[in-house]
């Protein structure tokens, strides 16, 4: 292809634990390509994937994430509403707490149940459940104020940034940031896509509600089938590429949801290949499995999750096939590939915190969490 290829990037679902696999797998990408992942022409983000997708197509690049998620403070960097840096959740969105009011009765959505009920073959399992579920209780402010000490409100200046998250009177997928989509703030549109029916609270955007994306494929890699793009990126940490096998009832459950996941991803890939377009797949592999474990919701590990996946996403990286397809990506900037030197105050304007900085001061490491 002659000049820069254009590029889609595809971030899928995946929990607390994916979103920490998704951080590290960013961190390879950047680092063993020189490429931005913040400067692909269309990013796509599903659940887990919203969140980090969002904060890459913000500013915030992946050695960042990974050094604040390992407890890290820059001192003098402020969030989007002036508060420091070093106070924002180490989580990634993951402080669970009770959203207030009376436990909710009954189904979380007659009107999907019934919508399911009259054309059952519009409808895909997941969905079909999800109208059954109760309405979840978990606040999704957390995962708001995530994305608010970013973009404080409206959307993201990235050209093309979507997150996927379903109506919960249908269940038919929205991109958020599409222009065909209702108009979102940010925060709220990346809480709609991470919105697991039954546990958090759906999100209430122009008088509708919205839950989780992956309830429509956890990858949706195909809704870039149309795009115009040379290769897709596509970082999926809900399937596997080495399928584990298990004696044990949990893990089993886990790995028969992983090759689901895995078959669906196969199947939308080929959508994308038979209109032209190259894609390279990176999944977790079984060193990533036994760091994540089979509860993705898990709020532990995040760290050797993270690093664990900067290691088998660089090896993976390195095979022949991706190397070919990845070689033509345009280098970056190098403060967006790697940590600059020097304290905050010097750094490049387009790094988080650059509106309002404070005077220099000297970097802090803060014990890991």
């Amino acid at each position: 292809m002659a000049g820069s290829p254009k590029v889609g990037l595809v971030l899928g679902a995946g929990g607390v634990m994916g979103g920490a696999w998704l951080t590290g797998a960013l961190e390879a990408l950047a680092t063993e390509t020189g490429w931005d992942p913040a400067s692909a022409d269309r990013i796509v983000g599903t659940s887990a994937g919203s969140m980090i997708g969002a904060l890459v197509a913000s500013g915030v690049p992946p050695w960042f994430m990974v050094a604040h998620s390992a407890g890290r403070s820059f001192n003098g960097v402020v969030d989007g509403a002036g508060r420091p840096a070093s106070g924002a959740s180490r989580s990634g969105g993951a402080a669970f707490r009770y959203a207030g009011g009376l436990p909710p009765l009954g189904p979380g959505s007659w009107r999907l149940i019934l919508d399911s009920l009259r054309t059952p073959s519009k409808h895909r399992p997941p969905a079909l459940l999800a109208g059954w579920l109760p309405r979840g209780v978990i606040s999704t402010e957390p995962l708001k104020d995530t994305i608010r000490r970013v973009v404080a409100s409206g959307w993201t200046s990235h050209p093309s940034f979507w997150a996927i998250a379903c109506d919960y009177a249908n269940g038919r997928r929205v991109a958020f940031g599409r222009e065909d989509a209702p108009e979102a703030d940010l925060a709220d549109a990346v809480a709609a896509s991470c919105a697991i029916p039954g546990f958090y609270e759906p999100v209430e955007i122009g008088g509708r509600r919205y839950v989780d994306g992956g309830l429509w494929s956890t990858s949706n890699l195909d809704i870039l089938r149309n795009q115009d793009l040379d290769v897709v990126i596509c970082l999926n940490p809900t399937s596997s590429l080495h399928p584990p096998f298990a004696w044990n009832p949990v893990e089993r459950i886990a790995a028969a949801l992983r090759r689901t996941s895995g078959r669906r991803l196969g199947s939308e890939r080929k959508k994308l290949v038979a209109a032209g377009v190259d894609v390279v797949l990176i999944q977790p592999t079984g060193d990533d499995h036994a760091a994540m474990g089979p509860n993705l919701m898990s709020t532990r590990n995040r760290n050797p999750v993270i690093q664990t996946a900067i290691r088998t996403v660089r090896e993976q990286l390195r095979r022949p096939e991706a190397r070919e397809l990845l070689a033509t990506l345009p280098p970056g900037p190098d403060y967006k590939i790697f940590e600059p030197s020097g304290p905050p105050s010097m750094w490049p304007d387009t790094l988080p915190g650059a509106p309002r900085r404070r005077p220099p001061v000297e970097e802090v490491d803060a014990e890991a969490v």
